[in-house]
Formats: C-alpha cells, structure tokens, sequence
C-alpha cells in the first residue's frame, strides 16, 4: 500500500528511502514519516515533508558527507521539494534516552541546512507523534524504537512550547510566520482541552468556535499559510497577532 495520496510525495520517499538503505546500509534502523502528511492538513503546495530517520549510531563524519552530498543532490534533481523537507537522523540509543538525555543528531529542514545539533526532551513533542501516528516506511513499529511518552508528558511538553512564544513572539514579523505561530498555539490549545493532537486546519476550526473575538484573526492565518502576495504589510497585522500570544497562552497554561 502507498504510504500517503499524493503520489509525488510516494516518489520523493521511494528514492530518499532507496538512497538511504545504499548509504547507510546496516546502520540505517527505520524510516518514519509524521507531521501534516500524518495528521491530515498535508498541502501539496506548501506543506513540508517530516521524517524521522533512525540510525544504530551518532552519524560520523563520513556518514555526515556521504548524506549531506545526497541531500544537495536530491534538490538539484528535485527543486520542487528544496526547503520542503525536515529528516532528523537520530540514533537508537538518543531514542531511547531523550527524556533524560541530550544526545547528537543530524537535521535538515526548511530553511536550515544539513547540520548536527544536540537535542534531548525539547523533541519530546515530535517523537511522540511519531511514535503514536508515524507512518513506517522502514524498519520495526516506532514504538518499538522510542521511549514511551505518556499523554501527560505530552501535553506538559506543550505548554512549555507554549510558554517560549512569549519570548519568541518578539522575533516573528512575516505574515507566515504570524501564521504559523497562530496555527501552532490553537493546535496546542486543543490537544491541553481534548487530550489529542490533530491536524492545525481542524484546531483552527474548533478554536474559531471555541475563542470566537480571534475567529477573524485565526481565519486569517489560514490564508496566510499558503498566500504570499508581493508587497505585503506584514507589520499591519503584528500587534493583533502579538495580542493573540498574550491571550492563549495563559489559556494553554492553565488548561
């Protein structure tokens, strides 16, 4: 069966997953796919793809090169999916331990380039998803490779994402990044009240009814995830998108 329904999505995974068993051989554990493609808001025309790549061991420098070269390949061969796509190459042993430990792993993803970083309970979040609606396109049920994560870990997860919006709202200005971080809190706002996560459109949807004052603003959001026009006046709409953060983040907080 096809992984998703998008059948140039099945390409990209089919050659990533073809390269990836030929690079890395008998270090190469799984391949998962999560994030919109899983929790159904998947937009052919913007959305990115997200991969967890498990590996037996911390990526070495020859194992970074060899991939970091199949990457700029890959968008040389396939521009439509530059600055689409976020795979983070994590080990067996950092999957197991990244609620207590940080532990190396090698990520690309929009708008960032291939590079190693530490990561640890900060992608409490992510392997969650993975873990309970990750897609297996390679190697053993996520579960089997990843720390369980209770709900309530998840949730507490949450609200600590919540919380540095506070902080960081001070750095978003372009209007889909106003977006993004207006999609984000209501998904967020959901999962705290209903106990699950789902996709932003469906959050948006249910937090439109739920915080009606913001029903324009969310709104709003939708279109600007994917409508980019020329010349826009993205510090119009920055104090109401400001006033949002300053609003349902507490309501995240004490949920």
């Amino acid at each position: 069966m096809l992984p998703t329904p998008h059948p140039p999505v099945n390409q990209l995974l089919q050659d990533l997953l073809s390269e990836l068993k030929k690079l890395l051989g008998a270090d190469f554990a799984g391949l998962y796919l999560y994030g919109s493609l899983v929790t159904g808001d998947y937009d052919p025309e913007i959305s990115d793809v997200d991969l967890l790549a498990a590996v037996t061991h911390d990526l070495n420098p020859a194992e970074f090169a060899v991939l970091e070269t199949m990457h700029l390949q890959l968008m040389s061969r396939a521009p439509q999916w530059d600055n689409r796509i976020e795979i983070a190459y994590v080990s067996l042993k950092a999957l197991r331990t990244f609620k207590t430990e940080r532990s190396q792993i090698g990520i690309i993803s929009p708008g960032e380039p291939f590079n190693l970083k530490m990561a640890g309970i900060d992608w409490l979040m992510n392997w969650y998803v993975v873990r309970e609606k990750g897609i297996t396109l390679w190697g053993p049920p996520p579960a089997e490779i990843i720390a369980p994560v209770s709900k309530e870990e998840f949730i507490d997860s949450l609200r600590d994402h919540a919380r540095s919006w506070q902080a960081w709202i001070d750095k978003v200005y372009e209007r889909p990044y106003q977006s993004y971080v207006i999609l984000t809190l209501c998904r967020a706002l959901y999962a705290v009240v209903k106990g699950e996560s789902v996709s932003k459109i469906q959050a948006a949807a249910w937090a439109q009814q739920e915080l009606p004052q913001w029903a324009g603003l969310i709104a709003n959001a939708l279109i600007w995830r994917k409508d980019h026009p020329q010349n826009t006046d993205h510090a119009a709409t920055l104090p109401l998108t400001r006033q949002f953060v300053s609003g349902v983040v507490p309501l995240i907080l004490k949920t």
